[in-house]
């Protein structure tokens, strides 16, 4: 029996579909292709391509496949971009889950792992959030990933769906040098692919209230995350306890500004950021202690912020032209 992974084509997705399989558990993807590439998708799994408000896809595929949990990464990622874009943030992150959660019921698939942020707890007033942090979301991408948890709590309660939901924030770097973050959005891959094209990458706003006046967020490896969803999805298939959140975060923070710094040591290339505006729903820290995953999920920080530089600047020269222009 396998696990279906939502979103599996794209970046983050394409990670946990690997460890997946390197754990000799199978793997059904499914995704629409909006922002993955299906040549991301593992060899040794099958691809549905679909969106999850196809109630009819998800149906035909759960009834053809023989699943029994759910991994869903599937979504609408950008926090700043949601402010311009709510409705269509909803419509991805809220609609497609509800249908979602519809398709498993009726096949009686009755485990989840959601993928979801700290963008949840908006800008909290302490130096370092755990779970028992109060949830202030600031953009309508954070709302939606609160609301996911809200549907998978009542779910759990009418129907004994078993659930977790991991919440991080910036994932950066890569586990093959043929799985790249081509978002137009984050950082990493903003930067690597204006430094790739010869010009100037920018910082957003130098007047936050932290040490050198840029955001201040916790950077974790895609290669850690993608073993912390296996270890969520495995210990569900044991039926062991579980949190209904785990935070998945370095316990630090490091400013734009010093990621500037080490990309520009890392890459060996000298630049000087430019400063433009701040972007609206970006709060100014966000900074998660992860010992509750540490205890029950084995998760741990792995990779060095230089090792996280190092493989995504790895796989964005690898991409070379064919990487996708924004």
């Amino acid at each position: 029996m396998g696990w279906l992974v939502t979103g599996g084509a794209g970046y983050i997705g394409s990670h946990v579909s690997h460890a997946l399989l390197e754990a000799g558990i199978p793997v059904v993807v499914i995704d629409d292709l909006s922002s993955g590439f299906e040549h991301f998708v593992p060899e040794s799994a099958t691809f549905v391509r679909g969106t999850l408000l196809d109630r009819n896809l998800l149906e035909n595929t759960f009834r053809h496949y023989d699943l029994h949990g759910v991994i869903h990464i599937a979504g609408y990622k950008y926090a700043g971009e949601s402010v311009n874009r709510p409705l269509h943030t909803y419509e991805q992150n809220v609609s497609a889950m509800v249908s979602l959660l519809q398709a498993m019921e009726l096949a009686g698939v009755d485990r989840i792992v959601f993928s979801s942020s700290a963008a949840t707890y908006g800008t909290p007033d302490t130096e370092v959030v755990d779970e028992t942090t109060p949830t202030e979301p600031e953009s309508p991408y954070g709302e939606t990933k609160l609301i996911g948890e809200w549907l998978l709590r009542d779910a759990a309660r009418a129907t004994g769906l078993r659930h977790t939901s991991l919440r991080y924030f910036n994932v950066v770097g890569s586990g093959s040098e043929l799985l790249y973050d081509a978002s137009p959005h984050n950082l990493f891959p903003k930067v690597f692919d204006i430094l790739y094209r010869g010009a100037t990458p920018c910082i957003n706003g130098e007047d936050y209230p932290t040490p050198d006046g840029t955001c201040v967020r916790d950077y974790i490896h895609v290669r850690d995350l993608a073993l912390a969803h296996v270890a969520a999805a495995s210990r569900l298939d044991d039926g062991l306890p579980m949190q209904p959140v785990y935070n998945l975060g370095s316990g630090k923070g490091t400013s734009v500004r010093e990621i500037m710094t080490a990309i520009r040591t890392v890459t060996g290339i000298d630049f000087e950021p430019r400063v433009t505006p701040r972007r609206p729903g970006d709060p100014a820290r966000i900074v998660a202690a992860g010992d509750l995953a540490a205890r029950d999920l084995g998760w741990a920080m792995r990779h060095s912020l230089e090792d996280m530089v190092a493989s995504a600047w790895a796989a964005r020269r690898h991409a070379g032209e064919a990487y996708p222009s924004s």
